[in-house]
């Protein structure tokens, strides 16, 4: 293992590079660009033997992965924004398809107005689409997932598709120091994919075939067990990572400072860095509050949470994003997993950075000092008022 400072699109490809894809198929999108560029590199430069593919879009990016796995190939994507979202229709047909694709979500907002910063309403906008999503705190992790992913991915009880999204620019753009995996350790961990159905000659079959009202449901209650099911794997993944590179941090959730937590904290992403800092000065001052990290959004880990969450009086989600006429999607998932629990916390949802917009220390001491004054409707923090009039 080797610590080097670099990039987070840097580390991200060079960690798929230790995965031997077989395919890669990606079109450039501010802020995956760097992803794309550096592993079409390594193709060219001869570092890594693979197929790279150019295309005219993410749509055509999607669907030559989604041609490619369904032959046995192990395959793998990246994109951000619109990009994830021209993809949306293959998207669907590469989970309903159960082919183990990777992808890389460099988390950006979404159009209109244009905007090319961080917030999470890309991935959000698709989490219906039958994906294992994973959200990464840092480098490091969003690194670290890149090597799990292909594993839960390929697991013959999963075989469905993986995408780690991480924070655009936040994490992308940003230097830190990270521990890479050898080639041997990574090969060892992650051996060639055996895929059990694929399309050959040999043994002709079909993949996404026509299907009637008589077996259609069936299918897709087939998927969400398969989906629901991966928690498990996902979690023994984790688990036997850390054996062998010493890392974990928690496969479904993670927590900090939640014992004995009257106020939680809940979010997702690159925010949790600043959360824990708010936290160590909050505990200072006397209050009793602690972090819950959601790593794992789909299959949302329900059990994990509740057990989590109890003990706790209050519960402050902090959302990325939201679903217009709904509210935090966060909050609303949590609160749909507390619904049956006796005496469960009350729970406040914060609609925070969007389009980029910083989420500060302050901002986070700010939520739990403000709480008493919101309402149970979700809001959104730090507006600015004279630009609504």
């Amino acid at each position: 293992m080797a610590r080097t400072f670099t990039e987070g699109s840097k580390a991200v490809a060079e960690t798929v590079k230790l995965c031997r894809p077989n395919v890669i198929a990606a079109y450039p999108i501010t802020p995956q660009t760097h992803i794309s560029e550096e592993l079409a590199q390594m193709v060219a430069n001869g570092e890594l033997k693979a197929e790279y593919v150019t295309v005219e879009s993410e749509f055509a990016a999607a669907s030559v992965v989604l041609g490619a796995s369904a032959t046995g190939a192990r395959s793998y994507t990246a994109t951000s924004s619109q990009g994830l979202l021209l993809m949306t229709e293959v998207l669907f047909n590469i989970s309903g398809m159960r082919l183990p694709v990777v992808m890389t979500c460099a988390n950006r907002a979404i159009s209109s107005p244009i905007n090319i910063w961080n917030d999470q309403q890309d991935s959000i906008s698709v989490r219906d689409a039958g994906w294992v999503q994973l959200y990464a705190e840092d480098i490091q992790e969003a690194s670290d997932l890149h090597l799990q992913a292909f594993r839960i991915a390929e697991h013959p009880e999963v075989l469905l598709p993986v995408m780690v999204c991480m924070d655009g620019f936040i994490l992308t753009h940003a230097y830190e120091p990270v521990d890479l995996i050898e080639q041997k350790e990574a090969d060892a961990f992650l051996p060639p994919y055996q895929p059990q159905y694929y399309l050959t000659p040999k043994n002709p079959i079909t993949f996404g075939a026509m299907m009637g009202p008589e077996s259609y449901m069936e299918a897709r209650c087939q998927l969400d067990r398969a989906l629901c099911g991966s928690t498990r794997i996902v979690e023994e993944v984790a688990k036997e990572f850390k054996k062998r590179f010493g890392r974990f941090q928690g496969a479904l959730v993670d927590t900090y400072c939640i014992e004995g937590a009257e106020i939680v904290l809940v979010a997702m992403g690159s925010v949790i860095s600043t959360i824990k800092e708010a936290i160590d000065l909050l505990r200072k001052e006397g209050v009793k509050v602690g972090l819950l990290k959601v790593r794992c959004f789909r299959p949302f880990p329900r059990e994990a949470i509740k057990e989590a969450l109890v003990g706790a009086r209050e519960v402050l989600a902090i959302d990325r994003a939201f679903s217009p006429g709904s509210g935090g999607v966060l909050a609303t998932e949590i609160r749909a997993s507390l619904q049956d629990v006796k005496k469960a916390p009350e729970i406040k949802g914060h609609i925070a950075g969007l389009g980029g917009r910083e989420i500060s220390v302050e901002t986070i001491i700010n939520i739990v000092k403000d709480r008493k004054s919101v309402g149970i409707e979700d809001r959104f923090v730090d507006l600015k008022e004279a630009l609504l009039k």
